[in-house]
């Protein structure tokens, strides 16, 4: 099963209002592991940058004047997430601003069926106490210490580690893991290997008959007559 794992930076808080995506972040897992494939790009959002957006995640409008516009790399970015499901953390805020600008480019939206919310699974699974990215981070032991400023393909590779976790799919695989090696070293129906030549046997006759002259001298009641054919 392929997911990917997505998040997003941009102008400020409204895709309604006029904000625009100025960074997007992609990881791809297999099973609930990551492939190592990602996407990653800086997008021109051909408006200001607000300051409270440049003090989250440091893109100022100067450093995104020279990159490629949303419409310029949509093709690429439609071809990484293909059909898979998308992971994000609180969804509803990163496709807003994706939706917005599918739309304004001539694409279909990305309907909701294919989001997986992280935020909604920790909640369900933490009520009652934080459960942003970095309180998730410090739960489950995840080091986020290089997270000085927001960023898409960082805050994807934390997500990742993340929402394995939280889903259980550490824990599975590692128990999978360990069952299988134990049903492959200790099976009762396991086949034996068999040489294709047999070794040539080091007990002769000799030794047999020396052996069995020695078991007549201990007596009439010893047990090794019984494994005598």
């Amino acid at each position: 099963m392929r997911e990917i794992i997505l998040d997003t930076e941009t102008t400020g808080l409204d895709a309604l209002n006029g904000d625009r995506l100025v960074e997007i972040g992609c990881v791809e897992l297999i099973n609930r592991m990551p492939t190592g494939q990602t996407y990653h790009v800086y997008i021109n959002p051909q408006r200001a940058m607000a300051r409270e957006a440049f003090e989250v995640h440091g893109l100022s409008t100067e450093f995104l004047a020279d990159k490629p516009l949303f419409a310029e790399i949509v093709p690429d970015f439609l071809a990484f997430i293909g059909d898979s499901p998308l992971v994000i953390h609180n969804a509803s805020f990163d496709i807003g601003f994706i939706n917005a600008e599918l739309d304004r480019a001539g694409h279909p939206i990305v309907p909701r069926e294919r989001l997986v919310d992280t935020l909604m699974l920790a909640r369900r699974k933490h009520p009652g106490v934080s459960n942003r990215l970095d309180d998730l981070c410090s739960r489950y032991n995840i080091d986020n210490s290089h997270r000085t400023k927001h960023g898409a393909l960082l805050d994807a590779e934390l997500l990742a580690e993340v929402y394995i976790d939280l889903i259980g799919a550490r824990q599975s695989q590692l128990g999978l893991s360990q069952t299988q090696e134990i049903r492959i070293r200790g099976r009762a129906d396991a086949p034996r290997r068999q040489r294709e030549i047999p070794l040539v046997p080091r007990l002769t006759d000799a030794d047999r008959e020396a052996h069995r002259a020695f078991v007549a001298t201990l007596g009439e009641k010893q047990l090794w007559s019984d494994y005598f054919a």
